[in-house]
This record gives structure tokens, sequence and C-alpha cells, in this order.
């Protein structure tokens, strides 16, 4: 039988077949599972629960919140930061592992962080040093030593800061002290206690003049100032650091100057035990105020007896 083809025609849709939305209301959308991702990763908006909490966690209100509540808590409230991050100590351990995991700009960082400053400021309180406790600060540097450096060059200039470090640290750090930084040819160290720090330095600024490289005797000049630094990680911050920074320029070609301050924190039979005198220095009537240190603070300059004595017969000979 041949095959025959018919022509069907396809009748017009339904009126139940349009749309029952009136026009400019509502538009059709592709839907989606709730708990699916919409788009691709890479910081594309997320949709349902995943897409709520990333919105939330990036929220600026909700970062603002919670580090405004991480002010009510114990410890140190920007705990995290590379300042303070620096050191040793499990909480600046894990804070920095945490600087290069955590995302940015996120409450989640805010939180984490919240509860390393916690563990920080526990692990401060059960030692019994609280971050800002007195202390004494010791600055020192070689006189002339740029100089020096630029025409013996740097195998002289490297040979000379090894032989001043290997006199100069040991007495420090056995009497207690610490080692903040070491700057060049000088050094920055924190004591416990003034008696303890002017001690050390005495020893130190002794142990200098037996330091000799290729004919060259450096000279040291050290200054010492008592107060409340902030402790920030393994860092000194804060005005009193300045002011010590400050006496040891006073010191000028060599020796040790301290502050009033550190002066009135030596009981009179310690000092007397240390063999030496001290002298208020001075400023010259045109020399410039130094910047950094308060108009009221007293600097004195400490000389062995028979340094103090020396001196004083030069005096004498200059009126005679």
């Amino acid at each position: 039988m041949a095959a025959h083809c018919y022509a069907r025609a396809i009748p017009p849709p339904h009126v139940c077949d349009q749309a029952i939305y009136p026009t400019g209301t509502l538009a059709a959308v592709d839907g989606e599972p709730f708990d699916e991702p919409s788009g691709h990763h890479g910081g594309v908006e997320f949709a349902g629960p995943l897409g709520w909490l990333k919105r939330t966690n990036h929220s600026p209100g909700v970062i603002a919140f919670v580090r405004r509540a991480r002010r009510a808590l114990p410890g140190d409230p920007d705990f995290g930061d590379p300042l303070s991050a620096t050191g040793v100590g499990g909480p600046r351990a894990v804070a920095r592992v945490a600087d290069r995991l955590l995302e940015r700009d996120a409450a989640s960082r805010e939180v984490s962080l919240g509860a390393l400053q916690v563990w920080q400021a526990l692990t401060e309180r059960v030692s019994g040093r609280p971050a800002n406790r007195e202390v004494t600060l010791v600055f020192t540097d070689l006189v002339g030593f740029s100089s020096w450096s630029l025409r013996a060059g740097d195998d002289a200039t490297l040979k000379l800061l090894r032989r001043v470090a290997q006199v100069v640290e040991p007495p420090l750090l056995e009497a207690g002290g610490h080692i903040v930084k070491r700057m060049g040819d000088g050094i920055m160290a924190v004591f416990p206690d003034p008696i303890t720090a002017v001690r050390a330095v005495l020893v130190a600024l002794d142990a200098v003049k037996g330091v000799e490289v290729e004919g060259y005797s450096p000279r040291m000049r050290a200054g010492i100032h008592t107060g409340r630094p902030q402790r920030i990680g393994s860092d000194w911050l804060g005005v009193d650091v300045n002011i010590a920074a400050r006496v040891m320029e006073r010191a000028g070609r060599g020796g040790l100057v301290v502050s009033q301050t550190t002066l009135d924190r030596i009981p009179d039979e310690d000092f007397d035990s240390l063999g030496v005198t001290a002298k208020r220095v001075r400023r010259q009537v045109f020399s410039n105020k130094p910047d950094g240190v308060p108009p009221d603070l007293a600097m004195y300059r400490l000389k062995a007896h028979r340094h103090a004595a020396d001196d004083s017969a030069r005096d004498g000979a200059a009126q005679a």
C-alpha cells in the first residue's frame, strides 16, 4: 500500500496553557535547590544557608560588631597584627599561622583572633608578667662607628661587631636582661629593675675597652631610662622607649647616662655599691632642645670614682 502523507493542523494553545501572570508583574525564573550554589566559585554569591553564612561573615556591620566586642575582652584588642604576633609563645605562634589562613575582612577572622587575644592575656596573667609592667630600658651604640666602617670595609666591620657582641651581651644576659633587638652597632635591652641594669651596663662598658680590630678601639655609649612601655609581641614601644634612646644620645662621646626616673629608683646603699658618682648633664645654651624628651626630665652621667677623680683634677688644673 502506498504511503500517504497527511497534513495535520496544529490547534492553537488552549487558554489554560497560557501564562497566568499579568503582564509586567512576575517573570518566570529557573529554580534551583535551596542548598545548591548559584553560579561558580571564586567570589561569586552563593544561595541557601552557605550563601547566607558567607554574606554574614563579610558583612561590614557584623565585622564592626565583633571588633567592638573584642575591646570588652581581656588582653590586646588588636592582637593578631604583625607587631603583636612576633616573638615566642603559643598564642603568638598560632596567630602567625591564622594570619596566613584566615580570610581578610571577615567576622570569622575577628572571632578567631579574639579567642587568641584571651589566651594571650591569660598566659600573661598566669606567668605574673603584666603587659605594661615597669621595666628599665637600655640603649647602646658605638661612637663614630659609621665613619670608621666606611673606611674599614665590610670584613673589618663584621669582625668588630662580633667582638663587641661577645663582650657586651653576656653581662647583660647573665644579669637577667633581655636583648630586645640588635640595631647594627647597638642594642636595645630591657631589665626588671634599675640597679641590675646599671650594674650590667657598667660591666659591658668596661669590657668594650679591651676590644681592638685592625688598630681601632671602639667607644660605647649607653642610656638607661625606667618606665612603663607598651609590650607588643617581642618588641617594646611607646614614649618611654623614645626617652631611653634620647638619654643614650646625651652620652655624647661615650659612657653612661641615666634618667632622673632611673636614678630615683636606686636605693642609696645600692648606688654606693656601684662605685660611681652621678653628675647632672647640663644642656648647652645654644644646643637644640632634644625631641621626644619631657622638658623637666633631668639626666645624669655616671662615672667610676677613679674617672670622676681624674675629671676633678683636670678641672682644678684648668682653673689654676
